[in-house]
């Protein structure tokens, strides 16, 4: 991946993050937090719910659930740490400190070294997200990277944000303001088991609320709309999004490389010369 568009040194990194700015769009990245976006404001309005766990963060190696955190890779069964019982859930990136390789005032790349100690993965290999803001302010590009060193290995990658239902409530805890609206239309939409997982089945889209994923072969195209302020829309040429609608505070539309459980069910295998690489666009417009 193309790292060397970027001035900024790592060493300039300001402690509490990366802070790129245009127009009237600012975002502040935490790489030393799973290489979260941790705020992104337009017209000073935040539109990502608050918290260290929240923002938006990358999934990586793998996307959503893995069932019982378990993984095959030819003949090898791997066991991941079980983080959402009895399941491990959306990778390991997110818990780890990412290294800020360049930056500047309108784009930044962090890697992280699959083999770190602190993440339990069993093959070596480089994992790169570039956070490019529009030179206009109206748009967010996010690039994913996922490298093999040496073995081969299933991997995923995507992106999971938390866009407030509210606006506004991130500043104040208002939940007077425009609330979200999601628009979307799928192909399929993913049987989810009791157990949370796919079933394999593809069935028609169902009314929400959801914690679902939806297959979109034309790439995703999702549009987050606050009524009378602010329309986002989310695309990707990734065939896969899940919807996530199930809390009162926020709403998350995930694109990602494929289903949940999908190191076990579809297999996308990376290698020294075949790499996974992951973007999502994120636009938006004001409506007032």
């Amino acid at each position: 991946m193309r790292t060397d568009n970027t001035t900024q040194s790592a060493s300039q990194t300001p402690a509490d993050g990366v802070r790129l700015a245009a127009g009237d769009a600012e975002l502040t990245v935490h790489p030393d937090n799973g290489c979260r976006i941790g705020s992104l404001r337009v017209g000073g309005t935040e539109l990502l719910r608050q918290g260290a766990q929240y923002g938006c963060f990358p999934m990586v190696p793998w996307c959503g659930r893995i069932a019982l955190g378990r993984f095959r890779n030819g003949g090898e069964l791997h066991q991941m740490p079980v983080n959402a019982a009895p399941h491990a859930i959306h990778g390991t990136g997110r818990d780890l400190r990412w290294r800020t390789a360049r930056s500047s005032a309108t784009a930044a790349a962090f890697t992280y070294d699959l083999a770190d100690p602190a993440a339990p993965w069993p093959y070596p290999g480089m994992v790169t997200q570039l956070v490019e803001l529009a030179e206009d302010g109206r748009s967010l590009t996010l690039t994913m990277g996922v490298e093999a060193a040496q073995d081969s290995f299933p991997a995923q990658a995507g992106w999971h944000p938390w866009f407030v239902r509210h606006l506004d409530a991130a500043e104040d805890g208002d939940d007077s303001g425009a609330q979200v609206r999601l628009d979307f239309a799928a192909e399929w939409q993913e049987e989810r088991g009791e157990d949370h997982l796919p079933t394999g089945r593809r069935i028609p889209t169902r009314p929400g609320p959801w914690d679902d994923c939806f297959g979109m072969p034309q790439g995703v195209d999702v549009t987050v709309t606050w009524p009378g302020r602010l329309e986002l829309k989310v695309t990707s040429r990734a065939e896969w999004v899940v919807i996530y609608d199930e809390q009162e505070a926020a709403v998350c539309v995930e694109p990602q490389s494929g289903p949940p459980n999908g190191l076990n069910t579809l297999p996308r295998l990376v290698t020294p010369i075949d790499p996974l690489e992951i973007s999502t666009t994120w636009s938006w417009r004001t409506l007032t």
